[in-house]
């Protein structure tokens, strides 16, 4: 299992240059046409910034759609945000919307069309299908395929709440207690994910980002200080520090959705789907670490007793940057 530690390690030691404090860089852009009247859109359409740095891409209506007046643009929590009129000869039923140069970036644009009827067609477009025509007739399906794939995207790509399982799937020895740690980290996470989303919590988001990076530094410490020195509730109820700070966790999946927002109408459905993708991303990333640790122990290595603690320190020395970094963007 040395082995397994020390190789982890490393990998932890190279997240830290690749995404920086926030370790959610990759964020969705999101696009929505709410008709006002009959063929008359308002348009909202938030895109990704970094700083004053923003993301080059545009939204392609059809060609019968027009822009009224001259839009407005202000910046806010982390990107760009655009309101438009735009009138659309034909309306936009059987009309293809795009992304320009979407296929060039690592980011998804959520798109939201709403009918006069109040009736609403969503779609996911992504950097390798940057469009979608807009169906006549809305479906279920619609939401559960853009939803769950905005909850894969964000677990694979939320670094952080990964070296959180990481540690937990670390801290865990026997397959018994790796199911109850990963079920209780599962429901707790899905609990405040849901009160944070319908609005019975309110959390603002820069604490909870620090915290969820300070939640790391407590397990990368525990593996710091090994099986012997463990605390006595890490070592024999690992699921209830995983229920614990799943909450936490939680609250940071619900900031995620917060900035494209759920459906009116169709909101459980949309938070069922996000959730559920979440936790595909997760349940594809715990397969994915324990076939490596199978292939590892087939490895004939020798790898030296500092290897746990190597682990613990480097998970440790990410976690902890990010928290000193959040807090000072917060201020």
């Amino acid at each position: 299992m040395k082995r397994v530690f020390v190789l982890f390690g490393l990998l932890a030691v190279l997240l830290l240059p690749l995404h920086g404090p926030h370790a959610h860089e990759v964020r969705p852009g999101f696009l929505e046409l709410r008709a006002v009247a009959t063929n008359v859109f308002l348009m909202t359409w938030k895109v990704p910034a970094l700083g004053t740095f923003r993301l080059g891409i545009e939204p392609r209506l059809p060609d019968s759609c027009h822009t009224v007046g001259q839009p407005t643009t202000m910046q806010a929590g982390g990107a760009f945000i655009e309101y438009g009129r735009v009138t659309c000869t034909y309306g936009l039923g059987g009309q293809r919307i795009a992304i320009d140069r979407l296929d060039a970036t690592l980011t998804d644009v959520l798109v939201r069309v709403e009918s006069i009827d109040g009736s609403v067609r969503t779609a996911r477009l992504t950097p390798s299908a940057p469009s979608f025509i807009v169906p006549e007739q809305p479906g279920p399906f619609m939401v559960l395929r853009a939803y769950v794939g905005l909850g894969v995207e964000h677990i694979l790509f939320g670094i952080d709440h990964l070296l959180f399982v990481l540690c937990l799937l670390l801290l865990v020895k026997s397959l018994r207690q790796l199911l109850a740690t990963i079920t209780a980290f599962t429901l707790a996470h899905s609990i405040t994910l849901a009160a944070a989303t319908l609005g019975f919590i309110h959390v603002p988001t820069a604490p909870v980002e620090a915290t969820i990076a300070l939640s790391i530094v407590f397990l990368a410490n525990e593996l710091v200080r090994g099986e012997t020195g463990r605390g006595a509730v890490t070592r024999s109820y690992p699921w209830l520090v995983a229920f614990s700070f799943g909450l936490l966790h939680g609250l940071g999946f619900a900031g995620a959705l917060a900035e494209v927002g759920l459906p009116q109408g169709e909101i459980p459905l949309a938070l069922f789907a996000f959730n559920a993708g979440v936790e595909l991303g997760q349940l594809a990333f715990v397969t994915t670490v324990l076939t490596l640790v199978r292939l590892i122990r087939v490895v004939p290595l020798r790898l030296p007793a500092w290897g746990p603690a190597a682990t613990g320190y480097s998970i440790g020395s990410v976690a902890a940057f990010w928290v000193m970094a959040r807090l000072a963007a917060a201020v």
